[in-house]
């Protein structure tokens, strides 16, 4: 990042949302260790075209996300690309947690009666956000699990491995184009935990540095480099 323009804090059970222009570049961190931030993208003139989780994994040949993967629309354009990543592994294939597993996990709490001791559900949290651009339920799909992995025993059981992250671990976001970032630090769906996990993030917004010939995300995988033409077709049409 050439230069840090604004920081915040967001803590555990939180959502927020904003629009990323292109060429700028988000910085998150994880303040105490195993966080999870829910992750979810729209492009900001058409809000048809949103993150893919599909096609991001199987157009690079991954299960996995981190330090040179790109986060693609349906649309076969770039929303962003992971410029650092501490972690080695973050997941889009569990989803979110609703209000029902985390009452059954660690009982219901809510705003009006715990303030900010409430459990928010990751479902709920996007929901809020989604409603401020007159968008809804329909418009939810598979979203980013940013600093969790999940492992598959012999039967195809999916659990969450505790440690993947530590504190102070950080991912950055170099945006490619325009994006609406949606984002909550509700709990892994996956989160077994005793009590309710309250996991704060750090973030920081300013100026990517520019992109070279050489970049790494965009020379990975073949059809990155096509994700970049794409992205360059779209804004020669802007």
């Amino acid at each position: 990042m050439q230069s840090i323009e604004y920081t915040t804090e967001l803590p555990g059970a939180s959502h927020w949302s904003l629009i990323m222009r292109r060429g700028t570049e988000m910085r998150l961190t994880d303040i105490q260790g195993d966080a999870n931030v829910g992750m979810f993208f729209f492009n900001p003139q058409n809000y048809l075209e949103r993150y893919n989780a599909p096609d991001t994994l199987k157009c690079q040949h991954t299960f996995k996300l981190t330090r040179g993967n790109c986060l693609y629309s349906d649309m076969g354009r770039i929303f962003c690309s992971i410029v650092h990543d501490d972690v080695g592994w973050h997941e889009s294939v569990c989803g979110n947690i609703n209000a029902e597993q985390v009452e059954q996990r660690w009982g219901g709490r809510d705003y009006q009666s715990d303030r900010n001791d409430w459990h928010q559900n990751g479902h709920d949290a996007f929901l809020v956000e989604l409603t401020k651009y007159g968008l809804g339920r329909a418009d939810l799909a598979a979203n980013l699990n940013l600093f969790s992995k999940v492992v598959a025993d012999g039967n195809g059981n999916m659990a969450l491995q505790p440690g993947n992250s530590n504190p102070g671990d950080t991912l950055s976001l170099r945006f490619e184009m325009d994006t609406l970032v949606m984002l909550h630090t509700c709990p892994h769906p996956l989160n077994d935990a005793e009590s309710y996990p309250y996991k704060s993030l750090r973030i920081e917004l300013g100026l990517a540095a520019p992109i070279t010939e050489d970049d790494f995300c965009m020379n990975l995988r073949p059809e990155n480099q096509r994700g970049f033409q794409n992205n360059a077709l779209y804004h020669l049409g802007l």
